[in-house]
């Protein structure tokens, strides 16, 4: 299949839509084609989505070669989310984790290069907010790496983070705040950084596309008003929303009926292009 560019832009906004890695068994004779050899899914996978969150880097190290050849094998425009190592995000004093932070970035993270979209911290729905020691944490976040911006985005699923403090927090760092949706998690849609980041949760077996099609509808509309600037009343935000400067939007779908998440990613892709 010819590649095609399938990211929407719009006037400062891109929107990218994708699913959470791409080595999952049930994928094989739904998403991938019966026999698709595995040693080339991600090549298939990229080329029906814009977007992948890589979760290897959460449970280890990856070597430098690996980055290298996620790149390769990947159409130019595509982007990978990074999951920051838990190594980091499951420590109890975050301010104290300088030194874990600086090995991951020189894991080879950078290999990715025009490839690297926003790294991804994903804490534990016991890790509480405590204002000061995420303060420090943030401080500790590199901007750049290589030589280009660097991207951070917090997933929180403690409940004490759905505060003004925190977003405050975000906001003054220019660090977005991961909006969960269809979840038990906090959700957070305040925008505190010059990008959305999106992690929907709630496909069904039910749905041949994971979702109903008025739900893909409404999320193309959310997406879109997002890259544009405009308030998306529907989600929970924790300052009263105001309309601001067009933000890039990376969506996934995770979770939930795991096996319709690429059905649901591509129809979205579709409903924007």
């Amino acid at each position: 299949m010819a590649k095609t560019d399938k990211q929407t832009k719009n006037k400062a906004g891109r929107i990218r839509v994708g699913i959470g890695g791409w080595t999952y068994e049930p994928w094989r004779g739904s998403f991938y084609t019966k026999g698709h050899p595995q040693k080339n899914e991600l090549a298939y996978a990229s080329a029906h989505l814009t977007a992948i969150e890589i979760n290897g880097t959460f449970y280890g190290s990856q070597k430098p070669t690996s980055f290298i050849k996620w790149r390769e094998e990947t159409p130019e425009n595509f982007v990978f989310c990074v999951k920051a190592p838990r190594f980091v995000v499951q420590k109890r004093v975050l301010g104290e984790s300088g030194e874990s932070i600086e090995r991951f970035f020189a894991s080879g993270v950078g290999e990715l290069r025009e490839k690297l979209g926003p790294v991804l911290w994903q804490f534990a729905p016991t890790k509480k907010f405590d204002p000061s020691d995420f303060a420090a944490f943030l401080e500790l976040l590199p901007r750049e790496l290589s030589g280009r911006p660097l991207r951070h985005a917090l997933e929180v699923r403690h409940k004490s983070f759905a505060c003004e403090a925190f977003v405050d927090l975000a906001g003054k760092h220019k660090i977005a705040i991961v909006t969960a949706c269809e979840s038990q998690h906090p959700q957070i849609a305040d925008a505190t950084a010059d990008f959305a980041y999106f992690r929907v949760m709630g496909a069904q077996e039910s749905q041949a596309l994971g979702y109903a099609p008025d739900a893909l509808k409404q999320w193309a509309s959310r997406a879109n008003d997002l890259a544009a600037g405009r308030v998306v009343e529907d989600l929970n935000h924790i300052a009263a929303p105001k309309a601001g400067a067009p933000r890039d939007v990376f969506l996934f779908f995770i979770s939930g009926f795991k096996q319709r998440n690429p059905a649901a990613a591509m129809d979205l892709i579709k409903r924007l292009a």
